[in-house]
């Protein structure tokens, strides 16, 4: 990967904007492949700019030759480009919904069954404000007896609702697992950094050729139908 700074090109597509994710360090075997789908971009449309240079200064070809030729070839890279940072979204897809079901894995209950169960006759008995305070007290004090009892059972045992005790089982499991849990965190702000800038692919490769892409779409068409015409004869 190249730190060089091509004003050609926009620097919302340089690979450093991925350094700039945090715990980038930490991380880089996770946010690897998406600062490599980032370098891809950028050198691929320095690469076009670079070949429109050199191709504009053939004088055995026309004006339309040569915009023919720089978009075939801007056509390969895009291509490639567009096929990195979608592999690449979509293994990050993938690893998010593993972590996010490791870290929403049910418990079982730690306590001998008789503690259990008073843990949560005890919970049940609380006011819903003191309630939550106990619960979310032993998951930050690592109470893994009590956290577990509570949240290994059916929320209705200890006054939770459902959706309360999902809330509660994802805490528990990112404090008990923060390493897993600062995985996931840098692989969504990576899936999204792609979401978010990898469609500016498209503006900065039709700047590459020239702002000419339909008009070589055009030039291309006729080639086609003339090669087919002289293919009759």
């Amino acid at each position: 990967m190249s730190d060089e700074i091509d004003i050609r090109v926009s620097p919302s597509l340089h690979p450093k904007v991925v350094e700039e994710l945090e715990d980038f360090e930490e991380m880089k075997d996770v946010l690897g492949a998406t600062q490599t789908a980032f370098s891809t971009a950028y050198e691929g449309l320095r690469a076009v700019h670079n070949t429109r240079e050199v191709v504009g200064k053939n004088p055995g070809w026309t004006a339309e030759q040569k915009l023919l030729q720089v978009d075939n070839f801007a056509k390969k890279h895009l291509d490639k480009i567009t096929r990195t940072f979608d592999a690449t979204r979509s293994n990050l897809e993938r690893s998010i919904a593993y972590l996010d079901g490791e870290l929403s894995q049910p418990v079982q209950a730690r306590a001998a069954s008789t503690i259990a169960n008073q843990i949560r006759d005890y919970a049940r008995q609380l006011p819903s404000e003191k309630l939550h305070k106990f619960v979310a007290d032993a998951i930050d004090g690592g109470d893994h007896d009590t956290v577990t009892a509570i949240l290994g059972a059916p929320p209705y045992l200890s006054g939770l609702t459902a959706d309360f005790q999902k809330t509660y089982l994802r805490l528990y499991h990112e404090r008990s697992n923060p390493a897993t849990a600062k995985r996931l965190k840098a692989m969504r702000a990576a899936k999204e950094l792609i979401e978010t800038r990898a469609g500016r692919v498209f503006i900065e490769m039709e700047r590459a050729i020239g702002g000419q892409s339909s008009k070589a779409n055009m030039v291309r068409k006729a080639q086609e139908a003339a090669e087919k015409a002289l293919g009759g004869i």
